[in-house]
C-alpha cells in the first residue's frame, strides 16, 4: 500500500510540474536557452494530495499465486489506477463518542470554515452540533523590506476576522 501511494503521489506531482527557462546571451539576447522542470508551490502540492486523499479507494491485500495484490474492498467499486491513493482501514469517525474520553470536548478546539462543504467545513467538522462565531484580531506582517545585510523590517497590519469553532 505504501509503495503504491508513494508512486501515486509522485505521479500527481509530476503532472503539476512546470517548465521554467532562462535565456543566456549578450545583453539579454536569447541565443541559448536553458530549461528545466520545477515543482509547484508547496501549498499547491498539499492541495493536490488532499484532493487525492479525499478520493482514496479502500482495498485489502489478496494473495494471487506468489504475489500479493491490493483488491478493492467492494466489488461495486471500479478497480483503482496507479494515480489513485489507497487505504486498508477506514479512519474512525471522530463524531462518534470515544469510550476512553468522557465527552466530546475535543471538538470545541476544532476551527472550521463556515461556507466550505469539504472536510474543513463547519457542518462536517462539527458533526452537526453547531459552530459559534467569534471576532478575533489578526496581526500580520506586511510591507516588509530587506535592510542591509541581514535584517528585515516589516509593518504590522491588524485585521478583524470571524473565527468559527465547534460547540
Amino acid at each position: 500500500m505504501n509503495l503504491h501511494n508513494n508512486g501515486a503521489g509522485r505521479k500527481a506531482l509530476l503532472a503539476h510540474m512546470k517548465v521554467e527557462c532562462k535565456c543566456h546571451g549578450v545583453s539579454g539576447s536569447c541565443e541559448v536557452r536553458t530549461c528545466w522542470k520545477v515543482m509547484p508551490p508547496f501549498r499547491q502540492v498539499g492541495n493536490v494530495l488532499k484532493e487525492k486523499f479525499e478520493g482514496a479507494a479502500e482495498v485489502y491485500p489478496k494473495r494471487v499465486g506468489s504475489r500479493k495484490l491490493l483488491v478493492p474492498k467492494s466489488s461495486r467499486f471500479k478497480p483503482y489506477t496507479a494515480h489513485v491513493l489507497v487505504y486498508l482501514l477506514a479512519s474512525p469517525d471522530f463524531c462518534d463518542r470515544d469510550p476512553s474520553a468522557r465527552d466530546l470536548r475535543h471538538l470545541r478546539e476544532h476551527r472550521c470554515r463556515r461556507t466550505w462543504l469539504a472536510t474543513d467545513g463547519c457542518e462536517l467538522r462539527c458533526c452537526g452540533r453547531g459552530f459559534p462565531t467569534a471576532r478575533a484580531e489578526l496581526v500580520q506582517r506586511c510591507s516588509c523590506e530587506f535592510r542591509r545585510c541581514c535584517s528585515e523590517q516589516c509593518e504590522q497590519s491588524r485585521l478583524l476576522v470571524e473565527v468559527h469553532g465547534c460547540r
